[in-house]
């Protein structure tokens, strides 16, 4: 019987801003990574997502990003090598304060936006990010995108590597996401994302947006929880994998 783990990016309003629909998406995954305080997230948004994941069961993941909340973490910010694995080592540590405070503990990591764009092209950033994980846990799961340099540099240090999927972004011929530029970039129609996820999880390929078949062994899917389908995607998704006969596992539950 296939695997999977369900995943979303969540836990990103910031004092009175709100965006998501945190509440609406959790019963709908099994790992969430939640958004440290610099892309998105402050520490009461913080204490309040944990309590929300460990009340449906999800497990819990720092989801850092570059110090960009105006632009959402999604514009890249240069910075050294050594920058950024303190940038990353930092926003690690706060979640796991926060999530303390709950009774929980942070299991995962994944990086955000830009972040996790130049990291999926970019071994001395990889590299960097990996360094801030092992440092302080060498057992944290590290989600990063399949085929990425991102997941090399996880292999290459020793760590656990759930290699992602993405339910709801299309891709290019290389293997990495298409700009949010784009008008395509992101998928709202619950039937496509269905059709790419069983492809990924069925068939063990990606399907690029000009239908080129990329080989990959996705561990987690991710449904982004900033776009308003998210529910609806990520529900009909969810439904599709259980008819499917695929079993849904927290990332700490799968065989990494």
């Amino acid at each position: 019987m296939p695997v999977v783990n369900i995943n979303s990016d969540i836990g990103e309003s910031f004092g009175p801003w709100k965006m998501g629909d945190d509440a609406g998406v959790m019963p709908l995954i099994g790992s969430a990574n939640i958004a440290c305080g610099f892309h998105g997230g402050d520490p009461n948004v913080m204490l309040d997502t944990v309590k929300l994941a460990m009340s449906h069961g999800v497990t819990l993941g720092a989801h850092p990003g570059f110090p960009d909340l105006q632009g959402f973490g999604r514009r890249q910010i240069k910075m050294s090598a050594k920058e950024m694995e303190n940038m990353c080592a930092y926003q690690i540590g706060a979640l796991m304060g926060v999530a303390a405070m709950a009774g929980g503990k942070v299991t995962h990591v994944k990086a955000h936006g830009a972040l996790g764009n130049l990291t999926a092209v970019d071994m001395d950033a990889a590299r960097a990010l990996v360094r801030a994980i092992k440092a302080i846990d060498p057992k944290l799961i590290h989600v990063g995108l399949a085929n990425s340099c991102l997941a090399k540099a996880t292999l290459e240090a020793g760590i656990p590597l759930a290699s992602e999927g993405f339910m709801d972004r299309m891709y290019d011929d290389d293997g990495n996401l298409t700009s949010r530029a784009n008008a395509d970039a992101v998928h709202h129609d619950p039937a496509v994302a269905v059709r790419q996820v069983l492809a990924m999880v069925q068939e063990k390929v990606i399907v690029t947006r000009s239908g080129k078949r990329i080989p990959a062994e996705i561990h987690t899917l991710c449904v982004h929880g900033d776009e308003p389908t998210a529910r609806a995607l990520g529900a009909a998704v969810k439904q599709a994998l259980l008819d499917a006969g695929v079993e849904l596992k927290t990332l700490p539950e799968m065989a990494l």
